[in-house]
């Protein structure tokens, strides 16, 4: 597990299942356009949720690549699910933008609601093919580049579904404290 702080915004980067966050108020779905259970995380939320899920989502979609919604967590040891339809890499453009939009809609949605925390799996890089380095850049560089203005929010956790894949997301933190974090800001 990784930590990095931005002002009052703690950044963690941990291996493990977003279904299994107890103690983070909302968890984000890697959803698909209709927000139906599906594969992957969206199969995995709908499965610990329960078809309560299914059906508050149902008024919901469709959404766009890029956007986000929020929904109860139904059986999950959650408060909220907020859904993401990130982008299919190759065949919605800009892809990095979209991406970018679902953490960036995520993070207002959860701020809006006056959450502290957050968990977000690795959106679009499973089925929709995104390359988990470019979508690491594009999550690291988002999540810091709004951390100042968030209000209620002190702690993202992103949950990475495999040590390689945690890596990566790590070193993506790195790179960026490097690059240009203020000093002082990290931890």
């Amino acid at each position: 597990m990784s930590r990095v702080s931005v002002g009052s915004l703690t950044v963690e980067c941990i291996c493990g299942d977003i279904t299994q966050q107890p103690d983070m108020e909302a968890v984000v779905n890697a959803a698909n356009a209709e927000l139906l259970p599906g594969g992957g995380v969206a199969g995995a939320i709908h499965r610990a949720a329960g078809p309560g899920l299914a059906a508050e989502c149902q008024h919901l979609a469709p959404i766009r690549p890029g956007q986000a919604v929020l929904t109860g967590a139904h059986k999950l040891p959650n408060r909220y699910v907020i859904h993401c339809l990130g982008p299919v890499f190759g065949r919605d453009e800009p892809a990095d933008r979209l991406l970018a939009s679902c953490y960036e809609q995520a993070l207002r949605l959860a701020d809006d609601h006056r959450l502290s925390s957050i968990a977000f799996p690795a959106i679009s890089t499973g089925a929709f093919g995104y390359p988990m380095d470019a979508a690491a850049r594009v999550v690291v560089g988002t999540i810091m580049a709004r951390a100042a203005t968030l209000t209620s929010l002190t702690l993202v956790r992103l949950v990475l579904h495999t040590p390689h894949d945690l890596e990566v997301h790590e070193a993506a933190l790195t790179t960026l404290i490097r690059s240009g974090l203020p000093k002082g800001h990290e931890s």
